[in-house]
């Protein structure tokens, strides 16, 4: 049991022949009696102010701890966005990709088709000059025919015009 107030107020001392003057033993304990409250009183206080510092320390280290999860919880939101950004921008190059290879892929088809059909167009300007020199040469032997049997024919007639005069 510890010294309280009321312990000391109600303590009593036995008294012995030249003893203690009481009212000053009364006086003493009553100063100290109040002392040990003040001291009390005060000690309450600190309790009770600790106690309060105590929750409000709880209260932040659970809202650091909540923040904590929010940040590493944002981090991990973060962390996926990029790596999802990542990817998306893998797919669309992987993609573009595809479609130039396509794009090249039909150019180059076409311009073979292109050069296929200039050397068809080509072979057939070289026939058609073939037929065309084979033409004409056909034609200027028929002309040369032509003249040499149209000069005999001048000849027959020329002798045939003279022998009628004559």
């Amino acid at each position: 049991m510890g010294i309280t107030a009321t312990v000391v107020r109600q303590k009593e001392f036995s008294t012995r022949f030249r003893g203690f003057d009481i009212q000053e033993i009364d006086s003493f304990l009553e100063e100290v009696a109040k002392e040990i409250e003040h001291l009390n009183n005060k000690v309450e206080n600190l309790f009770l102010d600790k106690e309060r510092l105590n929750r409000e320390n709880q209260g932040y280290r659970e809202r650091e701890e909540s923040t904590k999860q929010s940040i590493l919880q944002s981090q991990k939101i973060l962390d996926q966005m990029k790596e999802n950004a990542e990817k998306s921008s893998q797919t669309i190059i992987v993609e573009a990709e595809v479609r130039a290879e396509k794009i090249l892929s039909r150019a180059h088809n076409r311009l073979s088709q292109l050069q296929n059909d200039i050397n068809e167009l080509k072979r057939q300007r070289i026939q058609l000059e073939m037929q065309i020199g084979s033409i004409l040469e056909s034609h200027a032997k028929m002309l040369e025919i032509t003249k040499d049997e149209n000069k005999a024919q001048d000849e027959t007639d020329s002798t045939l015009k003279f022998l009628n005069h004559g």
